[in-house]
């Protein structure tokens, strides 16, 4: 199926690893010129060679850090005039409601609302004009299924979502689309601190650990970053037009309600 994505400037934040990374590639087998981000400069180089001969056009590394007002200026001033640009930023560990006083609260607050916020800001406008933009903001699925021990990740990335639906009904008019992708479990490095985590707490083997959290899914597997690289890239496709506002769920069966 051809996406309609040849030649389309592509943006995706934080993507030296893991599910932005996914995002990356696929975007670049899909034909679009990509440009990745990331704050350590060694991972950024490592992941525009693993992309470049996987894409008709040159992979632009841009580092720079998404919760500062100069790292987003670098990152849009890199690409003046995107296509597609994908929100994706660090979540916040784990931890208790005690433990979390105003510095976790704004950082939190930071890194999963207002750095992508002020992101849409910066390049709806644009998209608007030209009549074309595909936004995808990677979430989590916490956001339709809130544990209290990632209640720092739930409540940014709610306010995301929520901003979202707002702003995909306005930006529709103009075909430029707004919409979530909410991943749970993946086989990333993400989930390998997961692993790790659980490996001090309970005193198990990493396999024992990786078993564990996998059981919690009725796919009782992690998901491949492929995977969702493939959802992604179906969301910013051309033909995506009319899809918009909407969360979609990438993990494995693992939610239960109906909407």
């Amino acid at each position: 199926m051809d996406l309609g994505l040849k030649g389309k400037n592509a943006v995706v934040c934080a993507s030296s690893q893991g599910l932005g990374y996914a995002c990356a590639l696929a975007l670049a087998q899909e034909g679009c010129k990509v440009w990745i981000n990331g704050r350590n400069a060694e991972k950024l180089a490592l992941a525009a060679e693993q992309l470049r001969p996987l894409s008709n056009y040159e992979v632009t590394s841009v580092q720079a850090e998404l919760n500062t007002d100069a790292g987003r200026s670098t990152l849009l001033a890199a690409c003046p005039e995107p296509d597609i640009w994908v929100n994706n930023n660090a979540g916040p560990p784990p931890g208790q409601l005690a433990d979390w006083d105003h510095t976790a609260w704004m950082g939190a607050l930071e890194s999963n609302l207002l750095s992508a916020a002020l992101l849409m800001r910066a390049v709806i406008p644009g998209m608007r004009a030209r009549r074309f933009g595909r936004i995808v903001n990677i979430t989590s699925a916490m956001v339709k299924t809130p544990h209290a021990a990632m209640g720092l990740s739930t409540a940014a990335r709610a306010g995301l979502t929520a901003l979202s639906k707002a702003l995909a009904r306005e930006a529709v008019i103009d075909n430029v689309t707004i919409n979530n992708l909410l991943p749970e479990r993946f086989d990333t490095p993400r989930q390998e601190f997961m692993a790790q985590r659980m490996m001090k707490e309970s005193g198990i083997t990493r396999q024992e650990a990786r078993a564990q959290i996998a059981s919690t899914l009725p796919a009782n597997r992690f998901g491949d970053p492929q995977e969702f690289g493939a959802a992604c890239a179906f969301f910013c496709a051309s033909t995506s037009g009319f899809i918009t506002g909407q969360n979609l769920q990438l993990d494995g069966g693992a939610y239960s309600g109906l909407i």
